[in-house]
C-alpha cells in the first residue's frame, strides 16, 4: 500500500479518471438490485452526519458561531459520542467509517471477487485504494481538529475546515462509484448487505 502521509492534501485524490467498471452480471434480478442499494442506504447515514458537521462549519465561517462550538456541536451528534476516546473531530462516526471499509475490504469484496470467479478484481482494487485515501483524510482531520482545539484561530479553523471538505468530497465521490458498480454484485452474489 503507498504511503498516503506525506502527499499534500490538495493531491490526495481518487482518480476518478481511471476507475474500471464493473462487469455486468446478466442473472441479476431486480429483487437482487433492490438488495445492493441497502449500501447506499448505509451510505446516506454517513452523508446525513457529515453534512451536519458540514452545517457547523459553514456557521463558524459566516461568524455565526465561535471555533469552539465546532467540538460542542460535534459531541452532541449521536454517532459522535465517544470524541474523547478516539480523539478524532468526528469522533466515532469516523471510527465506524473506517470499520465500514473494513469490513468491505476484508469480507465483502473477497467474498464478491471469489463467487465472481476474479471478475471485478480490478474494481475491488480501486475500491481498496480509495479507502486508504479516506482514511488518510480521518487522520488528516483528526489532527486538525485536534490542533483547532488548542488553538481555534482562524488559520486553524481554516486548516480543519478544508481537511473536512476534502474528506466529505472524497467519500461522496468513493460512495457513488461503490454503490454504481457494485449494486448487482452485492445483490446477486452476496444475497443482501
Amino acid at each position: 500500500m503507498t504511503d498516503l502521509s506525506n502527499q499534500p492534501l490538495e493531491q490526495l485524490s481518487l482518480n476518478e479518471a481511471v476507475r474500471p467498471k464493473a462487469p455486468s452480471v446478466p442473472e441479476a434480478t431486480d429483487r437482487h438490485r433492490a438488495q445492493g442499494r441497502q449500501l447506499a442506504a448505509i451510505h446516506r447515514h454517513y452523508l446525513m452526519e457529515m453534512a451536519q458537521i458540514g452545517a457547523v462549519l459553514a456557521r463558524i465561517e459566516a461568524r455565526d458561531s465561535p471555533p469552539n462550538d465546532l467540538k460542542r456541536i460535534v459531541l452532541s451528534l449521536d454517532m459522535a459520542e465517544n470524541f474523547r476516546a478516539f480523539g478524532s473531530l468526528c469522533g466515532r462516526e469516523c471510527q465506524i467509517l473506517k470499520f465500514h471499509h473494513d469490513i468491505e475490504s476484508v469480507d465483502m469484496f473477497p467474498r464478491i471477487e471469489a463467487a465472481a470467479g476474479g471478475k471485478f478484481r480490478e474494481v475491488v482494487a480501486k475500491l481498496k485504494a480509495e479507502h486508504a485515501v479516506v482514511h488518510e483524510l480521518i487522520l488528516r482531520l483528526d489532527r486538525a481538529a485536534d490542533v483547532l482545539t488548542e488553538d481555534p484561530s482562524d488559520a486553524n479553523f481554516l486548516h480543519a475546515a478544508t481537511a473536512f471538505r476534502k474528506l466529505e468530497e472524497v467519500v461522496r465521490s468513493h460512495f457513488r462509484y461503490e454503490e454504481t458498480e457494485l449494486a448487482e454484485a452485492i445483490g446477486y452474489y452476496l444475497g443482501s448487505v
